[in-house]
């Protein structure tokens, strides 16, 4: 049996032009080495695995060489054989991470003072020179600056901003740049090549994209990957053996979110949790799928880092997806983004995600206009563009059912759509007299979908029969929501105690229910925010109870939210008139500053 090596080895680049993703890089260094214009130092410096010590290693080689072809070496003279079978005593290479004390510098200059038995230069590569300590940096300094002439010098660093600018000042500094998968998915085909590996294309993409740019991470994960796959790379083979997750979870989720299913979507969701992935990564491909799908509906198709069949894929199911559906899905899925690291529930949010994107492609399905990106909603929940409508009239009742003496009886002409209701809160002193069942309601009464109850159940019911309604194209008629006519009057008597009780509750509600009015049944209230308004709707049940107990209210009673922004909370500013101001709310602080002894701060 051969002895393995390491593709990152067995085939890390020896000439320029095997040099992948750096081509700007090498035309300069192969240009310097023709007009004989070499710097006495150079420093290299990028991300790991992108080619800094193999382009050090090559350039100094072809300095060396005493037959170049142009600017590469010849690997036949005396120099390049030395070099490659690793006896050359011109080319020293040093690693900084184990010699960065002010004595191995030391040694160094000394060494640099050899002439070279071999060639006209001492080139001396010092790899991770980051590492270097302040000490060793300062006693490095003037050799680097005025080395002797056969002296050259070739930093390697994958953190640049380490090292200080009095060396940076000294050298021709060559920024390295990540590889891009395209040219990554090129090199590694020609690795599996030359090695006998039969493989798919969306395989070595997978490969190329959780490298990350590093070529040396890429060669590590084809070796891995070949090994579990026997030399035959199967896409879902190599996502298993890398434990990422593959193309097709993003794709089959986008289509379940088109679709308005996210019920399938959550189920999706805890298939990916349960083979061990976290809800951020998730959360954050999905992002980069949804990404890549906008920039696959236009020009900007050339920004996806990927090449053949998983382009065309993504190039299909972007002629699928509106614009606003992926502007609003990365829209939401960043802004959970930098929630989800400070989230006690992460999969919550982003399941809560998911559902919110489900929203929008239910919408694009109805072709409604894309003007916010709520929740599915049930189908008695109050929206915030139904928040801002007036209050709907009451309806009539039956002609044989006897009305009660407090309903207002609306005429017959005017009927309303079938719209489903909002969620009102009920206190009833009375019940009503029920409609007898066996008789039909009159033609003029228009049918309704109202929330007759707020329990967990009455919700749970109402949005299963709304669902097998609208599946089976029928209307389901229930009682009119009743309204109490001294709800005006009851309220406004009722005022100060109904501000007071909700304040003790809801503190944070003051700005917007100490200037509240009353109009007939509904409560309207002005707040100067979005965040605010969307808090005091999810309490508003309990809110709407809270009022109808002290004011008495027998009837429904509703409420209507107007954001606006010129409101400005007056409270105290001044240490003086903070201190007042609590003091005044509560006198025993003033005790409690005596018994503690404490001062104002």
């Amino acid at each position: 049996m051969s002895e393995f090596i390491v593709s990152a080895r067995k085939y890390r680049p020896a000439t320029f032009a095997s040099v992948v993703g750096q081509q700007s890089i090498t035309s300069t260094l192969k240009n310097a080495i023709e007009r004989g214009q070499l710097a006495h130092a150079y420093l290299f410096c990028g991300p790991r695995g992108v080619g800094k010590t193999t382009c050090a290693r090559i350039f100094a080689k072809a300095i060396n060489c005493m037959n170049p072809n142009g600017a590469e070496a010849c690997n036949e003279c005396e120099s390049c054989r030395s070099f490659n079978e690793g006896r050359s005593l011109n080319i020293h290479e040093l690693d900084a991470a184990s010699n960065n004390s002010v004595d191995d510098i030391r040694a160094l200059i000394e060494q640099v003072r050899i002439l070279p038995q071999v060639g006209k230069y001492s080139l001396f590569i010092i790899d991770e020179v980051h590492m270097l300590s302040q000490q060793a940096f300062n006693a490095f300094l003037k050799t680097l600056e005025e080395p002797p002439k056969h002296a050259i010098f070739i930093l390697a660093t994958t953190e640049k901003h380490k090292i200080i600018p009095t060396i940076l000042s000294r050298c021709q500094v060559y920024d390295f740049n990540r590889i891009k998968i395209e040219d990554a998915v090129g090199y590694l085909k020609h690795i599996a090549q030359q090695e006998g590996v039969r493989f798919d294309e969306e395989s070595l993409n997978l490969i190329a994209q959780k490298a990350d740019g590093g070529m040396r991470d890429a060669l590590s994960m084809f070796d891995k990957a070949v090994s579990f796959c026997n030399s035959n790379l199967q896409y879902k083979e190599v996502a298993q053996t890398l434990n990422v997750l593959d193309y097709d979870t993003y794709f089959s989720m986008t289509e379940l979110l088109l679709a308005g299913d996210y019920t399938s979507a959550l189920v999706r969701f805890d298939e990916v949790l349960s083979k061990g992935f976290s809800a951020q990564t998730f959360m954050s491909g999905l992002n980069q799928h949804m990404r890549d799908l906008l920039l696959a509906k236009g020009p900007a198709i050339s920004l996806i880092e990927l090449t053949g069949t998983l382009l065309e894929r993504y190039r299909q199911q972007a002629a699928l997806c509106d614009t606003e559906f992926l502007f609003g899905a990365i829209s939401l899925l960043t802004d959970a983004d930098g929630k989800i690291k400070q989230s006690s529930n992460q999969r919550l949010l982003v399941e809560l995600g998911l559902m919110k994107i489900s929203g929008l492609g239910k919408k694009k399905n109805e072709d409604e206009p894309l003007e916010d990106y709520p929740l599915p909603e049930l189908p008695n929940q109050m929206t915030s563009s139904q928040a801002n409508q007036p209050a709907p009239q009451p309806v009539s009742t039956p002609q044989s059912a006897p009305a009660a003496p407090a309903q207002p009886i609306a005429p017959a002409q005017q009927e309303q759509p079938i719209t489903a209701e909002p969620v009102t809160a009920i206190v009833s002193k009375e019940e009503p007299e029920a409609v007898p069942h066996n008789e039909e309601p009159s033609p003029a009464a228009p049918r309704r979908s109202t929330l007759a109850g707020l329990s967990i159940a009455s919700l749970m019911s109402n949005a299963t029969s709304y669902d097998n309604a609208e599946e089976q194209n029928e209307e389901i008629a229930q009682e009119p929501t009743l309204y109490d006519p001294k709800s005006e009057e009851k309220l406004l008597a009722k005022r100060e105690q109904v501000i007071k009780a909700i304040l003790e509750e809801r503190p944070r509600f003051v700005v917007a229910f100490e200037k509240m009015e009353v109009k007939g049944h509904t409560i309207l209230l002005e707040v100067p925010s979005q965040t605010l308004y969307e808090e005091i709707m999810r309490s508003k049940t309990e809110l709407l109870l809270t009022a109808a107990r002290i004011a008495e209210v027998s009837g429904a009673l509703e409420l209507d939210i107007r954001i606006n922004e010129q409101i400005t909370v007056e409270r105290p500013i001044k240490l003086e008139d903070r201190i007042k101001y609590m003091t005044e709310k509560n006198p025993q602080l003033l005790e409690l500053k005596k018994i503690l002894d404490m001062e104002y701060e």
